[in-house]
């Protein structure tokens, strides 16, 4: 059952919380940048550089999938209870079918499924010019949070 748009966020995050992720991790080395949370979904940017083209000067699909999961794990952990469960990928694919040497992808992350126990996202990146870059799915799994034990 996918929840209507204005009930999917358990928390809604702000553009400041998600982009504070980034620090220390591979978000901040590849340049990705939340833009925008709407309703039912999260966007984020990443430069088409140095950092994220592969050797014949492309946009590496491997980089696509970082923007992809980074773009469906955060906003699915902020789909469930913070103090209670934590969300992380189990399984993701992405089928690239543009090419892109330079300039900014932006993608754009839907839930498909927010299950108790599952979640799928859905992420649509494009070129600057509007242009499909590449269509990615990530599921990830619902994990309840355990209170630590002493060692």
């Amino acid at each position: 059952m996918t929840p209507s748009p204005s009930e999917i966020w358990v928390v809604r995050p702000t553009l400041e919380q998600l982009n504070a992720l980034k620090a220390g991790t591979m978000m901040e080395h590849l340049g990705i940048t939340f833009v925008e949370v709407g309703a039912d979904f999260v966007e984020a940017t990443m430069p088409v550089d140095h950092r994220t083209r592969q050797p014949f000067g492309l946009l590496h699909g491997g980089a696509s999938v970082v923007l992809a999961e980074t773009l469906g794990s955060a906003a699915a952990n902020f789909c469930v209870a913070p103090e209670r469960h934590y969300c992380v990928g189990l399984e993701v694919n992405a089928n690239h079918v543009r090419a892109v040497r330079s300039g900014i992808v932006t993608g754009r992350a839907r839930p498909l499924h927010l299950g108790r126990r599952t979640q799928v996202w859905e992420t649509h990146i494009y070129e600057e010019a509007g242009r499909l870059v590449c269509i990615s799915r990530l599921t990830l799994a619902v994990l309840e949070r355990r209170e630590e034990r002493p060692r």
